[in-house]
């Protein structure tokens, strides 16, 4: 009963004001020991047991294949950015066109998991370089927002992420990312407020200069100040 109490003590002081320790998603060593149907098949058992817990009755026809779907869901879908080896691989090409403005890719669709109370986030991402003399294919910004955004997150991080992975694969500092995202944990449940969202922003290189990073804003449409 005391551990009970200290815990929600600690997460009554904290609320929601949760802050990442690190632009890493926290890792355990061991995490790819056991293998995508070893992780499903315990899932199931612990969502099985969450929900007896709960009440509810497993022998039900709509509830008996609940805890599989819920464990592959979460291993095949939500959580599938984890595994490096899912990590999409980005081919980049010689900037032939000279094209030497910003290229910006805007409204993609991001949707991740607050890994706070394991509930959706739901919103666009937008993404701007300059080329230092190479490009990326234009459906790889989505697929890395994809992949990055398919774990347990905090947008913060999420955001930081995806503008260090097109740095890496552009060879240049020049990148952009703005995220504006609805999070379920807001939404639905706590102060449950439907209409507010959250954005966020990472700028590098060039874009940290007010002339470049307004210009990515008026491409956007987004008159905020960040």
């Amino acid at each position: 009963m005391k551990l009970r109490e200290t815990l929600d003590s600690k997460d009554d002081a904290r609320g929601d004001d949760h802050v990442g320790s690190s632009h890493d998603t926290p890792m355990r060593k061991d995490a790819f020991v056991l293998s995508d149907m070893e992780k499903i098949e315990k899932i199931q058992g612990h969502v099985r047991d969450i929900m007896h817990t709960l009440g509810l009755d497993l022998n039900d026809d709509s509830l008996q294949g609940t805890p599989r779907r819920v464990a592959k869901m979460y291993v095949n879908e939500l959580f599938g950015g984890l595994h490096p080896d899912k990590k999409p691989t980005s081919s980049t090409f010689d900037n032939k066109y000279k094209y030497g403005e910003m290229l910006v890719e805007k409204n993609i669709t991001l949707y991740s998991t607050c890994e706070h109370h394991l509930l959706p986030i739901v919103g666009r991402a937008h993404i701007a370089y300059i080329s230092n003399g190479t490009v990326v294919g234009l459906s790889k910004m989505n697929r890395i927002v994809d992949y990055y955004a398919k774990r347990p997150q905090v947008q913060e991080r999420l955001n930081i992420q995806v503008v260090k992975e097109l740095q890496a694969v552009l060879g240049t500092e020049d990148v952009a990312c703005v995220m504006d995202a609805k999070h379920l944990c807001v939404n639905s449940r706590g102060i449950r407020d439907i209409e507010s969202s959250t954005v966020t922003a990472e700028y590098g290189g060039k874009f940290k200069e007010e002339s470049v990073r307004r210009e990515f804003l008026d491409y956007i449409n987004l008159d905020t100040e960040f």
